[in-house]
């Protein structure tokens, strides 16, 4: 799966007809709003473009989350909002069927999600389930993870919601649920048979099912997923053959994208959400195996980068221009057999000129 940033002639918001967002990172950071976010999709919304919003945090309901986004100006029906608990209860009835018995590691929305696809919820080790769903929810604590250790230990299958191992929160950074699996693993030496959200492509599945009307599907080209992360949100993309856009404003940057491994690669870059409202600049290979985008130039050289700076003095857009020329001429090296983590990236995410 071997791709290279790609051109767009028209704002985004015109070429696709449905944008999957993620939210943590991408439109909020904890309770506040990232910033340009609610202007960036009411923006893309006044050119056509419909919002869905796809989460790995299984811990909130869609009204709260919906209620949230109102709060930053935005009109939200929670429908159009998917959680991983949504997609993990349906994964899980698939695995085990109705009736199963769920030991439920998690919120009250995933259990009632759990519920409502035809299985029981317990709460302990000793009722026997049959299976441990596990989540992130604030409130989880060491004796959750300890009932989780003792079903599995006693034969009960093992899943998981999802394996972000970090949560932009408003104060930085903080332990995700892939963080929490760590002592159930090693406790038990049993790994999760399988995880629902990101980077599955099951959720953007799942929200193309729920927002299609009538008998048409919303078609996977129509479609662009957004994310603030290349192993989850990116990689989900390209699992399941969707385009992507990567917003440098949550975890992952410039120097991290020119070093992502081929199913990690976005299709577009921005800067935050206001990219949905943007034509995106194409990024030429030359003969010469550099690559330019826009007036600039850039080519690895001798286990370096050299790059050049704008040749046009009517050089405008978004600043990235340079940053995507080192991108594509980066993943061109990698690809080529060359050690991309030697190259000296440091500059990458200062230098936006």
């Amino acid at each position: 799966m071997t791709h290279f940033l790609k051109g767009c002639e028209v704002p985004l918001a015109r070429q696709y007809g449905l944008a999957l967002l993620d939210l943590d990172g991408v439109v909020y950071r904890g309770a506040e709003p990232v910033e340009n976010a609610a202007r960036g999709i009411s923006l893309a919304e006044g050119q056509g473009m419909t919002m869905s919003y796809t989460t790995n945090n299984a811990s909130r309901y869609p009204s709260e989350v919906a209620d949230q986004l109102r709060g930053f100006g935005l009109d939200v029906d929670e429908t159009s909002i998917i959680t991983s608990a949504i997609v993990a209860a349906r994964m899980v009835r698939e695995h085990l069927g109705e009736g199963a018995r769920i030991l439920v590691i998690g919120s009250s929305h995933l259990g009632d999600q759990v519920e409502a696809n035809g299985m029981k919820v317990v709460r302990r080790a000793d009722e026997k389930p049959d299976a441990v769903l596990q989540a992130w929810y604030p409130g989880l604590s060491w004796a959750d993870l300890a009932q989780a250790a003792y079903a599995i230990e006693g034969g009960a299958r093992y899943f998981v919601t999802n394996r972000d191992m970090t949560l932009p929160r408003e104060g930085g950074m903080a332990p995700g649920n892939g963080s929490m699996l760590l002592p159930v693993i090693k406790a038990t030496g049993k790994n999760p048979e399988d995880s629902a959200g990101k980077p599955e492509s099951a959720m953007y599945d799942e929200a193309r099912q729920i927002l299609s009307k009538g008998p048409d599907s919303i078609s996977r080209s129509d479609c662009l997923p957004v994310g603030d992360r290349l192993d989850t949100d990116i990689e989900a993309a390209n699992r399941g053959g969707y385009d992507s856009l990567l917003v440098l404003t949550g975890v992952d940057t410039l120097e991290t994208a020119a070093r992502a491994i081929p199913v990690q690669r976005p299709t577009y870059i921005a800067r935050d959400l206001l990219g949905l409202t943007e034509r995106q600049p194409a990024v030429n290979r030359q003969t010469d195996g550099s690559w330019v985008c826009g007036g600039c130039r850039a080519l690895v050289s001798d286990g370096g980068i050299r790059t050049w700076p704008c040749a046009r003095e009517d050089c405008e857009g978004d600043g990235l221009d340079q940053a995507r020329a080192v991108i594509c001429a980066a993943w061109d090296y990698a690809d080529q057999g060359g050690n991309v983590g030697k190259l000296d990236l440091s500059g990458l995410d200062t230098d936006l000129k």
